[in-house]
């Protein structure tokens, strides 16, 4: 169980989400984006996990969300059912996968600039081809690892669970501890950053903005399903690692927070590309807090340091999950070349997979060259798409299947059909809040994406379920006589 629960929690990584879009709740309303909004969106994940949960107790499958689509939608939906799950969960997966280890490449360009000065000082900025051959380095560690012995993967699954809940615990105490200047309550608990530089005035517009940091952070849970195949009593124990990695998180992702906006003193100053960390804000807090403390910023660079581990770890559990997905999809024929990718070595490791996993996300980076706006799309799939996956079981499960659905040893009881159709709910609103323009006058450099990689997604899956899938994907196999 703690295996299960210590993949989903390090996916789920609060250092990751935070650290990297920490940027993004500053800008669009501030401390109040950033502390208030990590409890709407932690609450509201809640209910999409605890729904999930409830279908992971009756289906432990490592296909998880696809398999449960076709399961729940009955017999004559099944087939078009789990395609379409199935390739929303994939593809999202293999977005996490490249935002968390592109977000990594960044951090380890802001650690190298940092340590050389910074940009004030004559720092090394690494250009755009550098960090992505860091990104395809990481990648390549990642695999590496994920072809080792699931024994050996369990362990670094553990370590990274640790890391995590160590590495924020110090941070939140040692950072406002350490800063000379620290922002008071009113500020943390009451202020609201209008001022976006983005020519959006409305308040409300400006808060849901804010939100898509928290719900990035709180993506990926579903490797505890996917992990299933791999964990003993997986009936009750994938649930339980579903819950209590997001529950868990809420908490220790708060106490970050709060931490961390303790020690801003100037939004505008920790936004500018011109400061020390290139924009970069909190590796700018980190930076600062030592410097202005002893006179030098060594510390700030180590603590960035704990992030960079925890985010390389958080890569690493995506690579796991990724695999595991693959795996199960191509077990079922959903995949071109499926019987190679369906492959598993002496080991029980879904090597081929693996490799393919690390592979497509190195690709997908690769958009970064061509224009940091088709890369953000890229990335946002990344919580849309996901999210759509994790949604259609659900509603499949409070629709069609809500009276013939046969619950596990963790049911929500009846409570079931009400939470499933508030997680249905949210993510359809956050698909339609995170689709929104983020600047205006929008142009072809400010318009959001989002909704294009999204409904070009969309398209690609069902043109190929019109014009050939159908004729032959059947759903997941029974691979035993029943």
């Amino acid at each position: 169980m703690l295996s299960n629960f210590a993949f989903s929690f390090s996916i789920i990584s609060v250092l990751t989400g935070i650290t990297t879009l920490y940027n993004t709740g500053l800008n669009f309303g501030g401390p109040i984006s950033l502390v208030y909004g990590w409890l709407i969106a932690g609450a509201f994940t809640l209910f999409v996990g605890s729904s999930m949960a409830e279908i992971c107790s009756s289906y432990p499958t490592s296909g998880g969300l696809y398999y449960w689509s076709a399961k729940l939608a009955g017999p004559k939906w099944a087939p078009f059912a789990s395609w379409m799950t199935g390739w929303f969960n994939i593809v999202g997966q293999w977005a996490v996968t490249t935002s968390v280890d592109f977000s990594l490449a960044q951090m380890i360009q802001v650690i190298i600039l940092l340590s050389t000065g910074g940009k004030n000082g004559g720092g090394y900025e690494a250009s755009k081809y550098v960090v992505i051959a860091f990104h395809g380095g990481i990648l390549l560690l990642h695999a590496i690892i994920n072809s080792l012995p699931i024994s050996i993967l369990s362990f670094f699954g553990q370590l990274a669970a640790a890391w995590n809940l160590v590495g924020v615990m110090v941070l939140m105490i040692l950072i406002p501890s350490v800063s000379t200047e620290r922002a008071s309550a009113k500020f943390v608990f009451t202020h609201f950053n209008s001022d976006n530089g983005d020519g959006i005035n409305s308040k409300v517009y400006i808060f849901v903005l804010g939100l898509l940091m928290s719900q990035y952070t709180l993506t990926g849970y579903d490797a505890s399903a996917h992990m299933t195949e791999e964990t003993k009593n997986a009936d009750r124990n994938g649930p339980k690692g579903i819950i209590s990695a997001i529950g868990i998180s809420i908490i220790f992702g708060w106490g970050y927070i709060l931490g961390i906006t303790f020690a801003v003193t100037s939004i505008p100053n920790l936004l500018s590309e011109d400061n020390d960390a290139g924009g970069y804000a909190i590796a700018e807090i980190f930076y600062l807090a030592f410097k202005n403390r002893f006179g030098s910023g060594v510390g700030g660079i180590v603590c960035l340091g704990v992030v960079a581990v925890a985010i390389f770890f958080c890569g690493m559990s995506s690579v796991t999950s990724n695999s595991r997905m693959a795996y199960a999809f191509s077990r079922d024929g959903a995949m071109p070349f499926s019987s190679f990718w369906h492959e598993v070595n002496s080991q029980d490791i879904p090597i081929n997979a693996v490799w393919l996993s690390a592979f497509i996300s190195f690709c997908m980076a690769l958009t970064y060259l061509g224009s940091a706006v088709a890369f953000q799309a890229m990335v946002s799939i990344a919580t849309i798409g996901l999210y759509i996956a994790y949604a259609l079981p659900i509603f499949f499960r409070v629709t069609l299947a809500r009276k013939s659905f046969i619950p596990g040893p963790f049911n929500l009881g009846r409570y079931g059909i009400v939470v499933g159709w508030i997680a249905v709910l949210w993510v359809a609103t956050i698909s339609v809040l995170f689709s929104l323009p983020v600047a205006y006058p929008i142009t072809s450099d400010t318009l959001n994406y989002t909704p294009v990689a999204v409904c070009g997604l969309l398209i690609l899956t069902v043109s190929a379920w019109i014009f050939s899938a159908r004729h032959w994907f059947k759903g997941p196999i029974t691979n035993i006589a029943s």
